[in-house]
């Protein structure tokens, strides 16, 4: 019996392309909390992007002083610098996948297991996004991540057409694979610092940081 296809492309080598270094006892005790494995096939498709989620802005946004201290420009004024947003992030939730088009299919039909082949059709760029909460630029949140948990990360990640990877597909079963940008999830604390040296209080925010490209599959 010949293997039928819903969607497939024969490629030479598969390959997931990762981006940048990392201090492996870091990121050993970084991915404790990981939902997900790259290259290991998942019980279900990644879960649904999750909404009010803005991308990062390239630089801090300028808040006006705050009531409580003397102005910035008196004789006795405190200064603390320019107003400055900050992130620090508390809490690793794992790797989240950012898909780039649509999920490809491979279905086996026949008694034996079958290699599947997929290949990237459509590219794009991901970067860092945050909740309402997160004021801080894609900068300042890669940089406080990146201390934070010993990994390298990136504003912005490309994801090529092109990208190959393949697996192994059971007797009866269909294989479907994602092609997008893996990031590290985090929660964490925002708050702004004031030129005047007030501080804006306190609130719980999430950030998504981009790590390197990948896949993410499953089969059912």
């Amino acid at each position: 019996m010949r293997t039928m296809i819903r969607r497939s492309l024969v490629v030479p080598v598969a390959a997931v392309v990762i981006f940048g270094a990392t201090n492996s006892a870091a990121l050993a005790e970084a991915m404790e909390t990981t939902p997900v494995e790259e290259g290991v096939l998942q019980p279900g498709p990644p879960p649904e992007e999750e909404a009010g989620f803005e991308p990062a802005p390239s630089e801090d946004e300028e808040l006006p002083p705050t009531s409580g201290k003397p102005p910035v420009d008196g004789t006795n004024a405190e200064y603390c610098g320019p107003t400055k947003n900050i992130y620090k992030p508390n809490t690793n939730l794992g790797r989240q996948h950012a898909a780039l088009g649509v999920a490809q299919a491979n279905y086996n039909a026949t008694s034996r297991t079958a290699r599947s082949w997929f290949k990237s059709e459509v590219g794009g760029e991901v970067g860092v996004s945050v909740s309402s909460e997160v004021k801080a630029s894609a900068n300042v949140v890669v940089a406080e991540v990146e201390a934070k948990y010993g990994v390298d990360l990136s504003a912005k990640i490309t994801a090529k057409v092109g990208n190959e990877i393949q697996v192994d597909t059971p007797p009866r079963k269909t294989t479907y694979a994602k092609f997008g940008v893996w990031r590290m999830k985090n929660t964490g604390t925002a708050y702004t610092i004031y030129s005047n040296c007030t501080t804006s209080p306190k609130r719980a925010g999430t950030t998504f940081t981009p790590w390197h490209v990948g896949w993410y599959l499953w089969e059912s």
